[in-house]
């Protein structure tokens, strides 16, 4: 039984033969007939949408499911619903408040899981940034990833996810807001190397990838006045960009707060993939799925 819940989960040539399957725009039916519960405790319109259309293009059927319909710890363990999802799908996907609760239904291996984004971690959309950096320049050929603001479940997995092919990355933040040092050693450990930094303009020095993401994210509303303060020189400008490398590109994982993590001058340049980059979300979860229903139950 195989899970999702980081992008480490997978080996590096396992992450690898994802975003090949990736781009198959006529993948196999692994999921003929077969049903993908889609739990969402977090509303999302991109991970709801390219989940649903990656399961029907691999033939599957997809079950959306609202918190109130289950309970889960409150009604229902988190184990059982598990084990009565089994019975109706072949893959239970879930965008949860607290990573733990991945956890703990990953632990009952009743059906595979994988993790739509949790306070840890976001290895759906590491999936897609790493397919469109490879469209765009090149895995083998890129040579920094700059991110630039909250080190958040986005930075962190996205981290992973470079570092486990040999990616450079850089993250600049504010004071208490950047990587924790069990996060940077983690990177480290993959294998790339790390500059960790609250200068904007020294992460983004030559970097061919510069991405940012909002400085107040859901459930953070009530800090949003104190974020803003803390993160104003943290935008992604005309300027900042200027420092990148010449074939530098610009990544936001959206939706995008204009005029605060960055000008709409950037995100409307040509220089920015955001939309390609949420475009990919359906590409690789199909790549994903093609993987963790087809290959790995085969293996």
């Amino acid at each position: 039984m195989r899970h999702f819940l980081e992008v480490d989960d997978l080996s590096v040539d396992e992450l690898r033969r994802v975003l090949q399957l990736s781009g198959d725009l006529v993948p196999p039916k692994v999921l003929e007939g077969q049903g993908v519960a889609l739990i969402f405790e977090k509303p999302s319109g991109r991970t709801r949408n390219s989940m649903e259309m990656a399961i029907v293009q691999l033939g599957g059927h997809p079950m959306y499911i609202k918190p109130e319909e289950l309970g889960i710890d409150s009604r229902e363990t988190a184990e059982d619903v598990v084990r009565v999802m089994a019975g109706y799908h072949a893959v239970l996907a879930a965008r949860v408040f607290d990573h733990d609760r991945l956890e703990r239904m990953a632990a009952t291996d009743a059906v595979p899981i994988i993790n739509l984004l949790s306070d840890v971690a976001h290895p759906m959309q590491a999936l897609a940034d790493l397919l469109t950096i490879e469209q765009e320049i090149g895995l083998a050929d890129v040579g920094r990833v700059a991110y630039v603001g909250d080190a958040n479940n986005v930075w962190r997995s996205l981290a992973i996810g470079c570092s486990m092919l040999g990616i450079d990355t850089a993250v600049a933040s504010p004071p208490d807001h950047g990587p924790t040092e069990m996060d940077t050693d983690h990177v480290l450990a993959l294998g790339g190397a790390l500059l960790v930094t609250s200068d904007p303009q020294e992460a983004v020095n030559g970097a061919d990838v510069i991405y940012t993401d909002v400085w107040t994210s859901m459930g953070q509303e009530s800090q949003k006045e104190e974020r803003l303060d803390a993160f104003e020189r943290f935008r992604v400008d005309s300027t900042l960009m200027a420092d990148a490398s010449e074939r530098g590109i610009f990544m936001h994982c959206l939706p995008a707060h204009r005029g605060e993590e960055v000008t709409n001058e950037v995100i409307e340049s040509s220089r920015s993939k955001v939309f390609l980059q949420a475009h990919n979300r359906m590409h690789s979860a199909r790549g994903l799925l093609s993987w963790l229903v087809g290959e790995a139950m085969e293996g």
